[in-house]
């Protein structure tokens, strides 16, 4: 018979990536929803597109954003016999609708500005280019806000690169505002709306991407089996692993479990202790996997699976 036997160091609900930055997701939001309304505004005097399309943009990361915040408050749902890992994948699944909604964003602006090709209306430039310099601050400020956080989750990573593509589409609303203010071509408007669509697309498939990944459970990035392999083999008493399985629960949330193949002598009380310390201690330190689940067994028991996984 194989000794079962596991190590864990559990991680909280509340530890995830989305929930530590809760204030700086909020900050983001108020100041975005602001310039939302002064975007709207903005163009319904100017007739501008491109910066409707920005105020388009601009909302549909607010609304990201706001979804990010309901699934970090989800994530905190204690773990029952149903779920035994809460509901802290709900800010995977916020960041997936993140990135379908930008997505379509950039498909809708696109098109309203293919159908204005040809038939550019008049565009009041001063109230554009004020609104639009306003959009550029407010999204510097909410990018320095967020800059800090977003290597630590999804959900800030992706309200991050949003808020990016928001700077980036207020530079172009501005150029447009220029242009039409120096040379009276019209159509600057149509094609900066154009650039927007366009830049919001890679953004949302670099998101879409990782959380495709999340949600295969794929090796998390930066960690190499193989040295994980290697670390385990360097403990005392190890003769071999194997089953190694290392995925992302969510944002922050590494999980990691492998069998492991050690002495027949080891299998005592203390010495399985020892064992088992030295393991999760290594992995946390070294792979930042805290959440480790190992089962020994003796190598005595090694041929018995052999014959399993035949």
């Amino acid at each position: 018979m194989g000794h079962d036997h596991s190590h864990s160091h559990g991680i909280s609900a509340t530890g995830t990536g989305t929930a530590k930055h809760r204030k700086r997701l909020i900050a983001v939001l108020s100041i975005t929803l602001a310039v939302v309304l002064v975007q709207i505004l903005g163009a319904a005097i100017s007739g501008s597109l491109a910066l409707l399309a920005d105020a388009g943009h601009m909302l549909s990361d607010a609304a990201g954003v706001f979804i990010a915040l309901l699934a970090a408050w989800i994530a905190t749902r204690p773990a029952s016999d149903l779920r035994t890992y809460g509901y802290q994948r709900a800010e995977v699944l916020a960041a997936l609708a993140n990135a379908l909604v930008l997505i379509v964003i950039s498909v809708v602006i696109f098109t309203e500005a293919v159908r204005r090709i040809g038939s550019a209306p008049e565009v009041q430039t001063d109230v554009m280019l004020y609104a639009a310099v306003l959009g550029a601050i407010a999204n510097l400020v909410s990018l320095l806000i967020l800059r800090g956080a977003q290597k630590e989750s999804l959900n800030v990573r992706g309200a991050y690169l949003e808020v990016l593509g928001d700077l980036l589409g207020s530079f172009a609303v501005i150029a447009a505002a220029v242009v039409i203010m120096v040379t009276g071509f019209q159509a600057a408007d149509t094609i900066a709306s154009m650039v927007i669509a366009v830049m919001i697309l890679p953004r949302a498939w670099h998101l879409l991407r990782d959380v495709v990944d999340v949600l295969l459970e794929a090796t998390p990035k930066g960690v190499e089996v193989q040295m994980v392999r290697e670390h385990i083999l360097s403990v005392d008493g190890v003769v071999s692993v194997h089953d190694i399985h290392i995925w992302t629960i969510t944002s922050g949330v590494p999980v990691f479990s492998a069998h492991v193949v050690v002495e027949d002598a080891v299998l005592s009380a203390r010495g399985a202790d020892q064992v088992l310390d030295k393991l999760a201690t290594g992995l946390g330190s070294h792979f930042d996997t805290e959440h480790c689940t190992f089962q020994l067994e003796p190598e005595s028991h090694s041929e018995h699976e052999s014959h399993q996984h035949a």
